[in-house]
This record gives structure tokens, C-alpha cells and sequence, in this order.
């Protein structure tokens, strides 16, 4: 059972590779990419944030992931396509409670890479990385209920509903529900 995080992974970015997949630490290089899934209204819809109106937003966006893995606070990863470098999506721990073993996960593709089995083949790397590597004893997803498909790709993988929370989120003068998923090292 993990008692406390494994710093020593973020003494170097960690790169991973599944047979499809590269995972590559966030850069500037596919910065345009980026920007064209986070003005997408429809890939941000269920994020509960306003889609990004420049490029501008998006870098300062992969600063702050760049940041939050330099404050061992978070690691996150682009999704690349291996045969071409293709950027298709990310995936990370976004958010750590250090002192709990526990990590916040998130994850987003662009549109036209839904439906291709991507995130069946990613989340299977980044919960392994998270438990074995990270030394995690728990991921925790945040949801918005109306996100069937997130909601059923988690309990492909084992996560449990542990909490919905009513109203909980103010986002563009709206309370919005949230739905708390978990997997613990031991399932």
C-alpha cells in the first residue's frame, strides 16, 4: 500500500508509450492543435469552463501545466499518435493531494478522435503510471453528471461513484452537480 508520493518522478518528465500512443510532456510545439480542441464548444461542453478565444489562452494554459509539474503539484501529458505525432488529446493528474496518496485525473480529445478506442488505450497507462510510479493510493475523477460517456469509460476501469455533490460548482451564473468517481490502488 502506498503511504507517500514518489517524488523522484518529477526529477525528469516521464515520457510513456502504449502500442498506439506517445504520451509527451505539454509544450508550446503543438500549442495550435491545443487551442483548436479548447475552442471546440463541444469538447469543453461537460469541462465547465468558456471554450479558449486565442491562442493566447491556451499557452498560458500549457505554462501552467508546465509549472505544476515543476511544483510537483501535477503531471500531464499530450496524447500523440505514435506513427505520425499527431496530437489527439492529453491526459494527467491534474490536481495532487500529496498528503493522501490522492490525485485528481482529467482527460479530453479532440473531436474527431472520439469514438476511436483512444482513451481505452490511454487510461489503462496513466492509472497504471499513477499507482506504480507516482506511488498514488487513490484517483479521484470529478464529473458533471451529464457526461455518460466519461462517466461509463471510468467504470470500464473500475471506478466507483463515491459522492454527487448538488450545486457545488458556480459556472457562467449557473450551479452545476458534481459527480466524484474512485479507483483505489488496491482494486
Amino acid at each position: 500500500m502506498n503511504f507517500e508520493i514518489n517524488n523522484a518522478v518529477f526529477n525528469k518528465f516521464p515520457k510513456l508509450e502504449s502500442k498506439n500512443l506517445l504520451f509527451s510532456e505539454i509544450t508550446n510545439t503543438h500549442a495550435e492543435s491545443f487551442f483548436k480542441m479548447r475552442s471546440d464548444t463541444e469538447v469543453v461542453k461537460y469541462m465547465d469552463t468558456f471554450p479558449h478565444k486565442s491562442i493566447e489562452q491556451t499557452i498560458k494554459l500549457i505554462e501552467l501545466y508546465q509549472q505544476s509539474f515543476l511544483e510537483h503539484n501535477a503531471i500531464n501529458w499530450f496524447i500523440l499518435k505514435k506513427n505520425t505525432k499527431e496530437f489527439v488529446g492529453y491526459v494527467g493528474f491534474w490536481r495532487m493531494f500529496r498528503e493522501h496518496c490522492r490525485a485528481e485525473i482529467g482527460y479530453s480529445l479532440g473531436r474527431e478522435y472520439w469514438g476511436k478506442g483512444i482513451m481505452q488505450e490511454a487510461l489503462p497507462m496513466i492509472i497504471d503510471f499513477g499507482f506504480n510510479s507516482l506511488n498514488l493510493h487513490s484517483i479521484e475523477a470529478a464529473v458533471n453528471p451529464l457526461n455518460i460517456k466519461s462517466i461509463k469509460l471510468l467504470g470500464k476501469y473500475g471506478f466507483i461513484k463515491e459522492a454527487y455533490y448538488k450545486e457545488n460548482f458556480l459556472f457562467d451564473k449557473q450551479y452545476l452537480d458534481t459527480e466524484i468517481y474512485s479507483l483505489l490502488e488496491s482494486n
